[in-house]
């Protein structure tokens, strides 16, 4: 006779995504841009440094006072998140917030992962805030790739304004060039421990 042992573990979904359609209120969302103006801009780069694979200009947000309700906001949805799907060692957010545009003709970030090297391997959770009214612009979705063929499908995240979107960094993702207008967003990573 075979005997199988087996571990009682919580069950968890390490593909799938998560999302607050409401994340932020209008005044919640009038805060963050009147007071983003005031930061300073820095032409958006990769690991490797590859302008072909990212078009977009970015801002950093200090973890400080002035933003700790933004920081402390993201943290709290993240840990809904990660409680309802991945059960993932969280206990850091070792990174400054993003502000990112995507400007037409060409604003763009092609197919990656948000893990990589150094402080990029804590990353656990990666989460998007939409800015822009849908109506704003065109193309710049918010692509995800979920496992199964190079070719698809793929998942878009929710355009609508306060939208937040959250998965795991190590999925695939992109954003689609935007063809007319402005596409803002932010985003933030909360990292851990090792995987295991």
């Amino acid at each position: 006779m075979n005997i199988n042992y087996t571990f009682d573990q919580p069950e968890t979904d390490a593909q799938n995504f998560y999302f607050f359609k409401t994340g932020f209120d209008v005044d919640e969302l009038a805060k963050i841009e009147s007071t983003v103006t005031q930061l300073p801009w820095h032409k958006a780069k990769t690991e490797g440094n590859e302008d072909k694979v990212r078009n977009s200009n970015i801002k950093w947000i200090p973890q400080n006072e002035e933003w700790y309700w933004l920081y402390e906001k993201l943290a709290d949805m993240a840990v809904t998140a990660n409680s309802t799907l991945w059960n993932f060692d969280l206990h850091q957010i070792p990174e400054m917030i993003q502000y990112t545009e995507y400007q037409a003709p060409a604003g763009h970030y092609d197919w990656h992962a948000d893990i990589g090297p150094n402080i990029l391997s804590k990353r656990k959770i990666s989460i998007t805030v939409q800015l822009s009214d849908p109506e704003d612009y065109e193309g710049g979705d918010l692509e995800l790739f979920r496992g199964g063929s190079i070719k698809g499908p793929f998942e878009s995240a929710p355009r609508s304004k306060g939208c937040v979107y959250l998965f795991p960094s190590y999925l695939m993702h992109r954003v689609s060039p935007v063809t007319k207008g402005i596409r803002k967003s932010f985003v933030l990573w909360l990292g851990g421990g090792h995987y295991r």
